[in-house]
């Protein structure tokens, strides 16, 4: 049998205040003593009390939802920027809703257009690369919109991760290790995260130091080494792959070489895409782009806007994580 809701009365009778305080003291509007406060918020939680969004929202103007516009149908990165976004949300009695608008101009209209009419307090728009926009328009809507792992207009608040931070810790880490011979295995040279990645490779090893491009694919990683093991330069002893897919195809290619890795080669990945990295046999050392810290911040500035308040416009680059498995030897400190 479901439990009867608590409700607003109940929490004021057993904090010993009226009806109105225990509002405004669960709303954070009036004044009052911050220990009167605080034991409101105390019984109100130690009942279960769960505001009416639906009052809440009559009162507020507010419907206390978000709609998030993505491109990115297969999840990869839009499934952790989202259960970031809702992490940061739900304590707040914001839910999130996902439309997905694969890359259709019209499709993805029909979404705001419907994410408008429920009255959504904001938009997150999020993607499936940082140098590519969304196919539609948000820049004049009566909404805020944050964007999160997509590129955005010049006048917006953006988040992507800090694509050259994490690559010079991984090279760094390689370094580290003792590779001295370390090569750079990556995306196309049309993506900016490439670019991203190659500067800070580059940064680290020297402006000569050996970049190879090709697809975001295993078949890639395959393909490199045979190049690598062919060409008659000296072979490498340490290997940055710009993406999981890609070190996979990397480290398959050198055990059917009968290369050991990481006694011979030592590997890192970047994505941290867990069913690839811990899968791959060793398991791959690997930058976290950290999308869900990423999602956290989207969500806490789109609701920070819905409130009126005040934020600075720009990119802001979110940090990786280096996240250090048995591929590239050496362990953290």
């Amino acid at each position: 049998m479901s439990r009867a809701r608590v409700r607003i009365y109940e929490v004021a009778a057993a904090a010993g205040v009226s009806v109105a305080t225990a509002s405004k003291a669960l709303n954070d509007t009036g004044r009052m003593q911050e220990e009167t406060r605080a034991r409101v918020k105390e019984v109100a939680a130690r009942l279960g009390f769960r505001p009416n969004a639906m009052a809440r929202g009559l009162i507020s103007k507010r419907s206390f939802t978000i709609g998030l516009l993505t491109n990115d149908t297969y999840g990869r990165f839009t499934l952790p920027v989202m259960a970031g976004i809702s992490e940061a949300l739900v304590d707040h009695g914001v839910s999130v809703f996902l439309c997905a608008i694969e890359d259709d101009p019209a499709l993805a209209q029909t979404h705001v257009d419907a994410m408008l009419d429920k009255q959504v307090d904001g938009i997150i728009a999020t993607g499936k690369r940082i140098d590519r926009k969304l196919p539609v328009d948000l820049s004049r809507l009566p909404v805020p919109v944050v964007y999160a792992f997509t590129r955005g207009p010049e006048d917006s608040v953006t988040f992507v991760s800090d694509d050259f931070q994490g690559s010079r810790d991984a090279v760094e880490w390689l370094r580290r290790v003792g590779r001295q011979r370390i090569v750079h295995v990556t995306g196309p040279e049309s993506f900016e995260s490439v670019t991203w990645r190659s500067a800070a490779f580059r940064e680290v090893m020297g402006e000569d130091a050996l970049v190879l491009n090709g697809s975001w694919s295993e078949q890639w990683g395959h393909d490199a080494i045979a190049r690598l093991w062919t060409d008659g330069e000296p072979t490498p002893d340490g290997i940055f792959c710009g993406n999981d897919q890609i070190a996979r195809g990397v480290i398959d290619a050198l055990r059917e070489r009968g290369i050991a890795v990481p006694q011979e080669v030592s590997v890192v990945g970047f994505d941290n895409w867990e069913i690839v990295a811990a899968a791959t046999r060793p398991p791959l050392t690997t930058v976290d782009m950290n999308l869900r810290t990423l999602g956290r911040e989207a969500g806490l500035t789109v609701l920070a806007l819905a409130e009126g308040k005040e934020i600075a416009a720009g990119i802001r680059r979110m940090p990786c994580t280096l996240v250090v498995r048995e591929s590239c030897g050496g362990a953290r400190d």
